[in-house]
């Protein structure tokens, strides 16, 4: 009888631990289902960020197809305005560098405009005005009407090359920032290609037709950015300078995945923007720019500097004039040589790909290395075969080559990782106006080179020119590794503290980075 109790005791006690272990069982398969859950939202969040970020880079980075169609399609239009108008050759070199000297006062107004009325009301006022120009400029009767329109186009463009990068880096996450901000320097180069395709399609029109219809085209991207302005943000970042300080979180909200991280990323804005700061200790942004801090004279030295050198050493030259340098390799016939101008548009938009898939992986500095060194040596091979080796097969062959191999040197590294510095290096309170410098010294340093290539090559030939932008190439090399930090995987404010330290801090730091992922992959 004991043993019968005993037996239903051990069964009452095992159908006890049964069911416990039932409900165990059941709170955690609910507590799975609840994370799993909580993963699928974040996972739909994470991707609908990435979507509304990408959408809002494309967006803002469509004022550069203009630039890039401007630059690519003047190459091949100039043969056929000559013609037309009869323009002499220093009015050839005027009437295409000056939109890059205007462009200079676009990009100078563009800084406190943005700072005035916002970053994404910059960019649609830089629309309307190169739309206004290149309406004149395609009904343009004679060579002072069609400066006029030319003035105008320079001007927006200026508005824009200095707004989009800022924007775009203001509303990145830090992770994709970097590759982001290289999406204007896409868009120019897909603006250059559409420029020469442009020639190619419309060179078999009159030559009074044709030209008009290459510059008229350029028109419609600008349809594009008005509907673009009802759809991206304003920059946070700006939002925070206006004390919108709810608005820009909502807009953070939109655009980081973590949502943990927005308040984190939002009181470091609020710091580096300074607004519980006395504001009548604070200097204006003019006279701090005119009078910089040691950090601040560091961070102007890498912006403005790398800006000049991505254009003294020769871009526009071979993008402008790349029918000019082909003939003088020995391309005669008209087709051919804007034919050949294709395929440097091709060779420059497919590299720049290259640049924005490695830019948040390998980082900026090691991408400036590769595109100033190759550059260099693109430049020095394309010097030696047109003063030794032009008029025959293998010349122009080579000359296609080499010119193909500066533009996607180009394309890999300086091009957009220019643009991607000056966008992120620059404290908030300064950052507009300081891009603005910087797009000045570019369109600048473009304007010169465009302005004198021809008067250059005919008085020490086309090679000789290039073997100039050989030595001002060798030198930027020089100048990456003497003031160029790397700036990957850090946040904007960051950023700012990096150059506090100085150059010997960040170059030490960078070793000991190196050191670091070495022994990690060993391992």
């Amino acid at each position: 009888m004991m043993k019968m109790e005993e037996n239903g005791d051990d069964g009452l006690v095992s159908k006890i631990n049964k069911y416990q272990k039932m409900d165990k069982d059941d709170e955690f398969d609910e507590e799975l289902e609840d994370s799993m859950i909580k993963l699928r939202q974040q996972h739909r969040r994470s991707s609908d960020t990435r979507k509304y970020v990408f959408a809002c880079a494309v967006f803002a980075s469509l004022n550069s197809v203009l630039l890039g169609y401007d630059v690519g399609v003047m190459s091949g239009a100039i043969i056929f305005i000559q013609e037309d108008l009869k323009i002499t050759e220093v009015q050839q070199e005027v009437l295409v560098g000056i939109l890059s000297i205007v462009s200079l006062l676009g990009s100078l107004g563009g800084g406190r405009t943005s700072d005035a009325i916002g970053r994404k009301w910059t960019m649609g006022l830089a629309a309307v005005i190169f739309q206004t120009g290149a309406l004149v400029m395609t009904f343009a009767p004679t060579f002072n009407v069609l400066m006029i329109g030319r003035l105008l186009a320079g001007v927006g463009i200026g508005f824009g090359v200095m707004v989009a990068p800022v924007y775009i880096a203001e509303i990145s996450p830090t992770i994709a920032r970097g590759s982001l901000t290289s999406f204007p320097e896409i868009f120019i180069n897909l603006g250059i290609l559409l420029g020469y395709v442009s020639n190619y399609a419309f060179s078999g029109f009159s030559v009074h037709t044709g030209w008009r219809i290459m510059l008229g085209v350029g028109i419609l991207p600008s349809v594009f950015i008005g509907f673009a302005l009802f759809v991206i943000p304003e920059s946070p970042r700006w939002l925070v300078l206006q004390n919108r300080v709810d608005e820009a979180r909502a807009v953070l909200l939109k655009t980081n995945e973590n949502e943990s991280e927005v308040e984190e990323r939002l009181a470091e804005i609020l710091v580096s923007a300074g607004l519980g700061a006395d504001k009548t200790e604070e200097k204006p942004v003019w006279r701090e720019l005119l009078n910089p801090s040691p950090a601040l004279r560091r961070m102007l030295i890498t912006g403005l500097g790398i800006q000049c050198f991505q254009q003294i050493t020769g871009i526009d030259a071979t993008v402008y004039y790349s029918p000019t340098i082909f003939k003088d390799a020995g391309i005669k016939d008209k087709t051919k040589l804007l034919a050949a101008t294709v395929s440097v548009g091709f060779a420059k938009t497919i590299f720049i790909l290259v640049a924005i898939i490695l830019i948040d992986r390998v980082g900026r500095k090691p991408l400036l290395y590769v595109s100033t060194i190759g550059m260099t040596a693109c430049l020095l091979g394309l010097a030696f075969t047109l003063t030794f080796m032009g008029n025959g097969q293998v010349g122009i062959a080579l000359a296609i080559l080499l010119v193909c191999g500066n533009v996607a040197f180009f394309s890999v590294g300086i091009g957009p990782v220019c643009w991607v510095l000056t966008s992120e290096i620059f404290p908030l309170r300064v950052r507009a106006q300081a891009a603005a410098l910087g797009a000045v010294g570019n369109r600048l340093c473009s304007g010169l080179i465009a302005m004198s290539f021809l008067s250059v090559s005919r008085a020490i030939t086309v090679g000789g020119s290039f073997f100039l932008f050989f030595l001002i190439s060798a030198v930027s090399v020089a100048f990456v590794y003497k003031h160029v930090p790397e700036t990957k995987g850090k946040s904007l404010e960051q950023i700012e503290l990096l150059f506090q330290k100085g150059n010997e801090e960040w170059q030490r730091g960078e070793v000991e980075l190196a050191d670091v992922e070495h022994l990690v992959q060993k391992e």
